[in-house]
C-alpha cells in the first residue's frame, strides 16, 4: 500500500509465494509460515496427490483487491512459458466480485476479431484500451480468466482472486500513469505478445444459480477447483473422501466453523484453511453467511 495505511489495495489472505509467505495466526503453529507446514506436515495438510505434485509450495493464492482506479492491463504466462522464462508456475486465476458501484467494469479478453497483429499495431499507435473487451461487474459475478488471457480490474470493484502460486504478471498498459517523479510505469510487451492467447473469447462470466444452505459448483479446473455456499444456518460438510486442502474464504457476513471438537469464528475478508486428514466439518452462519469453498 506504498506506506499510507489508508490506502490497501491488495491483500494476500493465503499465499505460498516466496518472501510473501502466509503465517499461522492461531493455534500452537501460529508464526509458523505456510510452506513450513507443508515441509513438515506433507500429505496430511494438502492431500498425497498434492503433495508429489507440488512439493514445500502450497499451489493456490487467494487475495482480496479493492480497486478505486483502473489496474494495469495484464496477462499472465502458462505453465510452459513461465517455466521457460522464469523457472517456476503459470497463472490461472478467478474472480468473484464481492461488491462493485453501479456501472462498475473489468477487462476480461481481447474485443472480436483482434488478432497478434492488431493487437500490436494498437499497442504502437496508443489504440490499446480500443481492443480490450470490457465487461460490466456486480455483486456475484464469476469471471475465470485462463493464463493468456488479457484482463484488468475497473473502479469501484471488491473482488476476491483465487488463483496458481505465481506472480509472473506481464504489464501491458498502465492507462498513461506517471509517478511523482513523472515516470510511467515499467511495461512488458514483448513478452506479452508470446503469453497472450488471441482464440475469441464468447463467454467470459461464470453462469451459475445460488441456492441457499447448498453448494453450488463455480470452477472446476487442473488448478483449483471453487464452489459457493449461501448458509442462513448451518451446513454440515464431508470432506474424508477428498484428500485434499479445503479453504473457506468468507465474502460476506459472518459465522463458524466447528472442527475436531473446536470452534473457529469466520467473517467476511477472512480464510480458514482445513488440513486434508480433516474430514466432518460444519458451518454455521450468523444470520447470513456467503463463502467460496477452494480446493485441488
Amino acid at each position: 500500500y506504498n506506506g499510507v495505511p489508508d490506502r490497501c489495495g491488495e491483500a494476500w489472505l493465503l499465499s505460498g509465494v516466496a518472501g510473501s509467505e502466509t503465517h499461522v495466526t492461531n493455534g500452537f503453529l501460529a508464526g509458523n509460515t505456510i510452506n513450513e507446514l507443508v515441509t513438515v506436515y506433507m500429505a496430511d495438510l494438502v492431500g498425497e496427490e498434492v503433495f508429489n505434485r507440488y512439493g514445500d509450495e502450497f499451489p493456490v493464492l487467494i487475495k482480496i483487491i479493492d480497486a478505486n482506479q483502473w489496474l494495469s492491463v495484464q496477462v499472465h504466462p502458462d505453465d510452459a512459458l513461465a517455466m521457460e522464462r522464469h523457472g517456476m508456475s503459470g497463472k490461472t486465476e478467478m474472480w468473484y466480485i464481492i461488491d462493485a458501484e453501479p456501472d462498475a467494469a473489468l477487462i476480461s479478453g481481447l474485443a472480436t476479431g483482434i488478432d497478434r497483429n492488431g493487437f500490436l499495431l494498437a499497442t504502437e499507435t496508443g489504440n490499446i484500451n480500443k481492443v480490450l473487451h470490457y465487461e460490466k461487474a456486480e455483486p456475484g459475478d464469476i469471471f475465470y480468466t485462463p493464463a493468456g488471457q488479457v484482463h484488468a480490474i475497473g473502479p469501484g470493484i471488491l473482488l476476491a482472486e483465487i488463483q496458481q502460486t505465481s506472480d509472473i504478471t506481464y504489464r501491458i498498459y498502465d492507462w498513461d500513469r506517471k509517478d511523482k517523479q513523472g515516470n510511467s510505469r515499467e511495461l512488458h510487451l514483448n513478452e506479452a505478445l508470446d503469453a497472450i492467447d488471441y482464440t475469441p473469447v464468447d463467454k467470459v462470466r461464470t453462469e451459475y444459480k445460488p441456492g441457499k444452505n447448498k453448494t453450488v459448483p463455480l470452477v472446476n479446473s487442473e488448478y483449483f477447483n471453487t464452489s459457493f455456499i449461501w448458509l442462513t444456518h448451518g451446513l454440515k460438510k464431508d470432506y474424508g473422501m477428498l484428500d485434499a486442502f479445503v479453504i473457506l474464504l468468507a465474502v460476506e457476513g459472518e459465522g463458524w466453523i466447528e472442527s475436531t471438537g473446536e470452534r473457529y469464528p469466520l467473517k467476511k475478508g477472512e480464510a480458514i484453511l482445513l488440513p486434508a486428514t480433516i474430514a466432518e466439518t460444519s458451518i454455521f452462519a450468523i444470520g447470513t453467511l456467503k463463502l467460496l469453498e477452494v480446493t485441488i
